[in-house]
Order: structure tokens, then sequence, then C-alpha cells
């Protein structure tokens, strides 16, 4: 998702391969399953404490000999009691963090109610139906099944089998009052390595981004997206992104890459799916084993890239109407070739979906296409895309 030859996402962080614990192989999706080469080790670099002086120092700063050392100033008060709200925070929320094992992947997910159902990506899951499940700071497995998956948003719900006493779920924010420049941190499995938490801010928000197909990613395209400057390596996939009150405000999904340095990650950029967007997805696929209502706008149609005559997109045309969706009722038919929605031009599949992932059903958008060799414009009150399938715009 870059550009600049904007950097394109990496995989999903989800899955990691589950192999030797460190290294692991395949990345989890951080933007569509990847598989990560994992370094033959991992070195370590510790943060040193500065060593006490052995001359000591006067008031006036300059080394007296013969003084007793004044004690060396700790933190600053606002340094402690933000150290201590991160630490409460890890408290809280990190024994609400799981580690997923599918085959030879592994993901991260978020206990999200008593009963042993845990929330993750669906790229973090694939196909999978059964998976091996560990919690925070424990080395104990457990049997978990699927309870259903929702590709178009990147949601899935596994529940435990047999649910251990104190399962602690975890609270959910109000993504509408997620700013920029909140402090964040991202908690999951990255690279293997479980119950690990890395710190940033919230460097934007309402972003929509489209997920790279591949083994165990449905290339979904995804609106209202957080995006955060916390760490998020293959193995994330499906963990916290947590705010300083203890809310979950997010689910970590993807890393930018950079197509200038062959794809590696570009640091600082990730993604999560929004608290809103979870909480609506995971109640239905819990309450229903599906998702009816999606929250996501729809034109009602079939569609795909129309190409001109130098074989480049300009378009997308519509191969079918729904009778009755958004589309039909504003006159739109099979043939039509879809250039714009509102002030945003489309000139593929790709970039329809990516336009309508950014609105709302309901609302109102004019939308220009061409028949016959002419310009013409419909104003489309936006259906929901209501299915459990890959989405159609």
């Amino acid at each position: 998702m870059r550009r600049h030859k904007e950097p394109t996402l990496l995989p999903p962080a989800g899955p990691r391969p589950g192999g030797p614990r460190a290294p692991r192989g395949p990345a989890g999706r951080l933007p569509g399953a990847v598989a990560v080469a994992a370094a033959a080790a991992l070195a370590l670099a510790g943060c040193s404490s500065g060593s006490s002086s052995s001359s000591t120092v006067a008031a006036t700063g300059s080394p007296t000999a013969g003084t007793q050392a004044a004690a060396t100033p700790g933190p600053s008060n606002g340094a402690t009691q933000l150290q201590e709200a991160y630490q409460t925070v890890i408290a809280n929320v990190l024994p609400s963090v799981v580690q997923i094992t599918t085959g030879d992947s592994l993901g991260s997910g978020i206990v999200y109610d008593d009963k042993g159902d845990i929330v993750t990506n669906a790229h973090v899951i694939g196909t999978a139906k059964t998976f091996t499940v560990t919690l925070a700071n424990s080395t104990t497995t457990l049997d978990a099944g699927l309870v259903a998956s929702y590709p178009d948003s990147d949601l899935a719900v596994i529940r435990l089998s047999n649910p251990p006493s104190g399962l602690r779920p975890a609270s959910f924010g109000d993504s509408s009052k997620v700013q920029l420049g909140q402090i964040t941190l991202a908690m999951g499995s990255p690279l293997g390595l479980s119950s690990s938490v890395t710190q940033g801010i919230v460097s934007a928000t309402g972003r929509t981004v489209s997920e790279p197909q591949g083994p165990g990613s449905p290339g979904a395209t995804i609106g209202n997206m957080v995006q955060t400057s916390a760490a998020i390596n293959p193995g994330n996939s499906g963990g916290a992104l947590v705010n300083l009150d203890s809310k979950v405000i997010g689910i970590n999904t993807l890393a930018a890459t950079e197509p200038q340095t062959n794809g590696s990650a570009a640091p600082g950029i990730g993604f999560a799916i929004p608290a809103s967007t979870i909480t609506n997805i995971a109640d239905q696929l819990i309450k229903q084993g599906k998702v009816t209502n999606s929250g996501r706008a729809a034109l009602g149609i079939t569609a795909r890239t129309s190409f001109n005559q130098q074989f480049q997109p300009a378009g997308a045309v519509i191969v079918a109407v729904t009778p009755g969706g958004a589309a039909a009722s504003a006159g739109l038919q099979a043939g039509d070739v879809i250039t714009k929605i509102g002030d945003t031009q489309v000139d593929s599949l790709n970039a329809l979906t990516t336009a309508l992932a950014s609105l709302t059903p309901g609302s109102k958008v004019t939308v220009t296409y061409t028949r016959d060799g002419g310009t013409r414009t419909a104003d489309v009150t936006l259906g929901e895309l209501e299915t459990a399938q890959s989405p159609s715009p």
C-alpha cells in the first residue's frame, strides 16, 4: 500500500510459521499471509542503564572530590507516570491476547468473551477448522474450533473446546474516539515471540487498505482502518492494538512494504481493523454463524475491470445488476462502465471496491459511467453488502 511507487502491503501480519519458536517461517498476515524468512538467530540488543559516575557532583554541577555523591536522579515524574501507565495497560490487556497455531502457521487472537470465543483475522486461520491456542504467559496448549469466518472484512471467530476458568476477555473501545497522536501498544506473537508488546502512536485514521492476495489471504479491501507506528510483524496479525485506557481499538492486520527495498517492511506503518468493525462482525458470527449486516456499502452489481484499446485499465464494467439493488434502482445496467464514484476516479474493479469501502450503506453518491460511447451520471443510494463470500461491489 505504499506509494512512492507507493509502498505495497506486506502480507497480513497474520500467521507465522510454527516451527522452532524464535525464527518462524511464514509470516502471519500483516497484510496477507506472507512467508517470512527468519534469521538463523535473533540478536537482542539490550538497553543498557547508565552506570554511576565515579566522581561526585556539587550543586553547581562541577565535579567535587571528597564530597558524598549526590543521589542519581531518577526519571522525571512525567516519565515515571507514563511508564506506569504502560505497565498497567500491559497487565490489564496482555492476558487477553493469545497465540494461534494453524498447521505450520502462527498468528494471534484476542479473547472476546468468557465462553472461550476468540476473534482474529480471517487470514490467520485460512481454511483450517481446528487450531491450537496458547494463552499469554502459558506453555499449555488448548484446542479450538472454527465458529465462522468473514473474509470480506478479514475477521474470524474461533472457540476454545474446553475454556479454562479465569479467561480474561478484552474490553473494546469506541472507534469514533480514536485520535491522531494517541499512544498505542501492539500486542501479539510477532515472529513467534509470544506475548510481545511494541509501542507507537495513532499516525492516521480512516485509511482504506487493500490486502494482497495470497495463500490464506483473501485480498480484502477494508475501510476506516487505524494506521499506527507501533511495530507490526508477521505473527502479529489478529493481535490487539490498545490505547492507554486498556481498550482494544483495533486488530493488528497489515504492515506496509517498500517496493524500492525488495518488499521489505516499511518501518512504522501498520494497519489495524477498527474496534467498531470487530464487535459488529464478531457478534454476528457468534450469534448467527454468518454476517447479514456487514456495515459495508454496495452497488448491487457484479463487475470486472474494463480495458481500453491500448489494453490499459479504464474502469469497472458491470456484468450483472442485482434486481432491486442500488444500481438497478438508479438505472444502471449490464455493459455500463463505471469511471468515477463521487470525485474518486475508478479505473479498475479494485479501484471501485476501494472507493465503496470508504462509504457507508444508505449514503448517496454520484456514479459516473459510460454507455454507448457517451458519458452519463446517476445518483445512487448505496445498499449494503450482505454476504459471507468474496465481496462484489
